[in-house]
């Protein structure tokens, strides 16, 4: 087992104790002679309605980035129909506050909605920051909260605080290793191109293929290309490996094209070298080869 499985398993127990599993200091399990709606039901004795000034972010938390209009989406929800989640926090002495683990958007949007208090289930377990930082990563990428480059950064701070490699880590954490070395792939780009990541204009995958250039400024042109040029990954994986050769860049070859012939469809894709070739050049080809296959066989 894994030190961040075994981490994840001991988290995982720690939420069932605060829920108050085989613990009888919460409220008794109800009797019989209880309503049938307390039967089996146990209070959680870690949750807890906290004021909202008594809480406060965790300057480590990975994720960095929060959509203003996401947060005022989810500040009007909570307004309306109020809390349906707890956020998980932890008490940091030494800031005389409760630190939150994870539901920082949940306290952001809160205090927009001009809440005063937040019900929050409190970790009592004593966190590392390398455990801490596990279990943020894990807790955003699994809601999908962080942006690509904030990932590959927390990706690099939890080997760098835990020594793993890019294959220990993508056990820890249960993702492939290939996604683990084309974030951490993006860290090796210029800040400019990075950013056109984050702002969405440049794709994740297309920016892993940029990457594979060693010259910066071939990097950011090639960047402004695809963004300008909306090429996916594809294209923009011909321009690097023709940039890299000193080679021409070929012509692009068109997206593929369905046309509905009544009884079926036909679907024409253009090969390397034929991307001069027209719709109807390449379905009229077609049809001269199935003709031809349709002699032979009459032949033989």
């Amino acid at each position: 087992m894994g030190k961040f499985e075994d981490l994840m398993k001991t988290a995982g127990a720690n939420i069932d104790e605060s829920m108050g599993a085989g613990d009888s200091r919460g409220i008794a399990r109800a009797t019989s002679a209880a309503p049938a709606r307390w039967q089996g039901v146990i209070k959680a004795k870690d949750a807890a309605h906290i004021p909202l000034d008594r809480i406060v972010r965790d300057e480590a938390q990975p994720r960095e980035d929060f959509d203003p209009e996401a947060l005022q989406r989810l500040a009007d929800s909570l307004r309306i129909r109020g809390q349906l989640q707890p956020v998980r926090v932890r008490w940091d002495e030494g800031r005389g506050a409760y630190v939150i683990v994870a539901g920082e958007r949940r306290w952001r949007a809160a205090r927009m909605a001009g809440m005063t208090a937040l019900s929050c289930v409190i970790d009592e377990r004593p966190l590392d920051p390398a455990e801490l930082l596990a279990v943020q990563l894990v807790e955003n990428a699994l809601r999908e909260d962080l942006k690509p480059v904030e990932q590959a950064r927390a990706y690099k701070r939890l080997m760098g605080a835990n020594g793993w490699s890019s294959r220990q880590l993508a056990a820890e954490l249960n993702v492939s290793q290939a996604a683990v070395v084309k974030a951490l792939a993006l860290l090796d780009l210029p800040a400019e191109v990075q950013a056109r990541v984050e702002q969405g204009g440049l794709a994740p995958s297309a920016a892993y293929e940029i990457s594979k250039l060693d010259d910066p400024e071939e990097q950011e042109a090639v960047a402004e290309q695809a963004v300008n040029a909306s090429l996916n990954r594809a294209r923009v994986a011909e321009i690097v490996q023709a940039v890299k050769a000193k080679a021409p860049v070929g012509a692009q070859r068109p997206d593929p094209v369905t046309v509905d012939v009544g009884g079926g469809t036909i679907t024409v894709r253009w090969k390397k070298g034929g991307e001069g070739l027209t719709t109807s050049q390449l379905i009229k080809r077609a049809l001269r080869k199935l003709q031809e296959e349709e002699r032979g066989e009459q032949a033989a």
